[in-house]
């Protein structure tokens, strides 16, 4: 991967649940750190699976990090001279999100971003779909379909283990009791 150094840009780590999304954006922020430059963190308040102010992969992996309601506080809570903002489920937040990445790149920031590309429909979700055409990098991860083995671009949404209808909200916050990796082939969405 070639490195920009005069300016800012955005990347973007997307792909279905359990693909290792937050654990990629978790191994960069390190990486990060290691070199010494400022960094910020924020993911959506309403994502309290694992913890209220860290970002939490499945396997237990975690990097502090603020909730916040609306990406307008991101650009609010930002200290002078933060070089680097991770944002993880990022496909939670409202299409301002886009500009905000943009804006940050635009002033030398490199923005870290981590979020799902689909919903259970299969659906593009939220804002993350322009901002892969926005960003700079692009990484689309894959899980494994618990159903065949094959690598699962999908997520999969059960509830009470039969699958979600299309009708159902879009927006559930869950984990392995709710949602399962899935390929093209084994993915199926109810109603």
């Amino acid at each position: 991967m070639y490195e920009i150094s005069n300016s800012g840009w955005i990347e973007i780590i997307t792909g279905p649940m359990y693909c290792g999304k937050s654990e990629e954006l978790i191994r960069r922020l390190r990486r990060v750190s290691f070199a010494d430059q400022q960094i910020r963190v924020f993911k959506p308040a309403l994502d309290n699976r694992f913890s209220e102010g860290n970002l939490v992969s499945h396997n237990g992996a975690s990097f502090e990090a603020v909730p916040v309601d609306h990406p307008g506080e991101i650009v609010s809570r930002l200290d002078k001279g933060v070089e680097v903002v991770g944002i993880d489920e990022i496909q939670f937040f409202p299409g301002e999100i886009i500009e905000i990445c943009e804006k940050l790149a635009g002033q030398d920031t490199r923005v870290i971003t981590a979020g799902l590309d689909r919903d259970f429909r299969g659906e593009p979700f939220g804002p993350v779909p322009e901002l892969m055409a926005r960003a700079e990098y692009v990484d689309k991860l894959h899980a494994i379909c618990v159903q065949c083995g094959e690598p699962a671009s999908r997520t999969q949404r059960l509830i009470d283990g039969e699958p979600a209808r299309y009708d159902d909200p879009v927006i559930m916050v869950g984990a392995d009791e709710v949602y399962e990796a899935r390929c093209r082939s084994c993915h199926e969405v109810g109603g």
